[in-house]
């Protein structure tokens, strides 16, 4: 899965017809802490995200089974809206093994 802050939308009047209706979005993937990373990307929206959420995408086969993609030809889709993102730094090298871990960061997720 791949984590994204939604920056734009796509809008497509002709495209293939499996994908009438559905909402393309372009996405920015980031890291755990909301640093932007990767290449932009155009997912399909199966949660009704909008711009400025953190969302939670799929790529390749795995973005073809989310749900009314079946048969469709996708290479990305939305699958979840993100709340919040919690990450625990490593302890640092000279600490004990066993001591708690430090640096806790939390991404809102819009």
């Amino acid at each position: 899965m791949i984590l994204a802050k939604i920056v734009g939308t796509v809008v497509a009047t002709r495209k293939d017809e499996r994908l009438v209706s559905s909402k393309l979005l372009v996405a920015r993937p980031m890291d755990p802490r909301g640093k932007a990373e990767g290449v932009y990307l155009v997912a399909v929206d199966t949660v009704d995200a909008g711009v400025g959420e953190t969302v939670l995408i799929v790529s390749g086969s795995s973005a073809r089974m989310a749900a009314g993609l079946k048969d469709c030809p996708v290479d990305a889709a939305i699958v979840g809206i993100v709340d919040t993102v919690e990450v625990h730094d490593d302890a640092p090298a000279q600490a004990h093994a066993g001591a708690a871990p430090q640096g806790r960061v939390t991404v809102p997720g819009d």
